[in-house]
């Protein structure tokens, strides 16, 4: 655990990401937002984790902690926040609202440009946007009253409407192609939009047999659209095919309780990333060292072998996931806990190059620097 520092910031800490950094260059990311929640005042916040100060990690023996650049007060809970591009974040509220905040780096200030105030609602009340997902300019956003809306930033009124695209509450989405996404409702079910069709129908729906257990979160394999990463209140955690039949691939017991979000890792698919209500945070590899590159074998998969320190792993950009393969006794998956033990909701996460963060309502973002992918 050398290389995770925690930062203690008097707030519960909904939501934390990564700011892009470009393809092209090489560069760890070295800025990340964070919103809050279950607080008088809740608020969204830029941190630097400083690394630019000229003195190596290696050289450094006290990895500074992240320093706050500036911090804006965010109406309601902030219930999701994904970077649109390098200097807005749009942010999904408790109270319906979704909002760009615009990050101002000669300033280091934020101001908000753009608000959408009752995005998401009831026939009398505020309904809660429970989330975003960005596709620069697009963002889509779900909520609490089952309506799906595309949007464009610059753009005055939403894109389009899905009305009732859920008579239950979708929790995430995820993109799939330019215009697909995927969503995961409180009954179980990912369903599958395709906005170039005029229907206000799902053309796809898969689901647990028999279960219905809300599903929290859902990430997307960045290189394979096809195949789709979910977790929810039973704290499974549970790969898709959406190509193939309408029922996970395989499901793994991962947390004890509730599984807020699963990451992907953006270069390197062959890890994943989870956090759950149960306070811990938990680093998937698939090994490859199979002449088929190996991951799953399909069905319940209840054997998981752990291992503190984790040798770095090659990206695997075969054409058969190691998440698919269904290559019955090569199969092999490692777990990781990333965190020191704590009781408290670990509640999002967020990882980048060899970098990740997370956020807590025990109130502390914590940084590793050597993820070891």
């Amino acid at each position: 655990m050398e290389s995770v520092t925690a930062k203690y910031v008097s707030q519960k800490i909904s939501k934390t990401r990564w700011r892009p950094v470009s393809s092209s260059s090489l560069q760890q990311p070295d800025i990340f937002a964070t919103g809050s929640w279950d607080n008088e005042d809740n608020k969204i916040s830029i941190w630097s984790i400083g690394d630019q100060h000229g003195v190596s990690a290696m050289e450094d023996e006290f990895e500074s902690d992240p320093q706050l650049l500036c911090e804006h007060k965010h109406d309601g809970d902030v219930l999701d926040l994904q970077f649109l591009d390098q200097e807005r974040i749009v942010t999904a509220s408790s109270t319906g609202a979704v909002t760009i905040f615009r990050h101002h780096q000669n300033s280091q200030t934020i101001s908000v440009s753009q608000r959408w105030a009752r995005a998401h609602r009831y026939p009398c009340d505020n309904a809660p946007c429970t989330g975003v997902v960005c596709n620069s300019p697009e963002i889509v956003t779900v909520g609490e009253d089952g309506r799906i809306i595309l949007f464009r930033a610059d753009q005055e009124g939403p894109i389009r409407i899905i009305e009732n695209a859920d008579s239950s509450t979708i929790h995430a989405a995820t993109f799939l192609r330019t215009t697909e996404i995927l969503t995961v409702n409180s009954i179980g079910q990912l369903k599958l939009w395709d906005f170039r069709q005029q229907s206000n129908s799902p053309s796809q729906i898969l689901s647990l047999t028999g279960d219905r257990v809300p599903l929290h979160c859902v990430a997307r394999h960045p290189n394979q659209q096809h195949i789709v990463a979910t977790g929810g209140q039973d704290g499974m955690l549970c790969i898709w095919d959406v190509r193939q039949g309408n029922t996970p691939f395989s499901l793994m017991e991962a947390h004890s309780a509730e599984m807020w979000e699963v990451h992907f890792h953006p270069t390197n698919p062959d890890h994943l990333f989870t956090c759950s209500e149960d306070g811990s945070l938990l680093h998937w590899e698939t090994s490859s060292h199979s002449d088929m590159p190996s991951f799953l074998q399909g069905g319940r998969n209840n054997s998981m072998i752990s291992r503190s320190a984790m040798a770095p792993a090659g990206g695997n950009q075969s054409l058969i996931s190691t998440w698919l393969t269904g290559d019955s006794g090569k199969g092999r998956l490692e777990t990781t806990h990333m965190l020191p033990s704590q009781t408290l909701s670990v509640n999002s996460l967020d990882v980048l190059g060899q970098y990740l963060v997370c956020g807590t309502d025990g109130e502390a973002i914590f940084v590793n620097r050597q993820v070891p992918v």
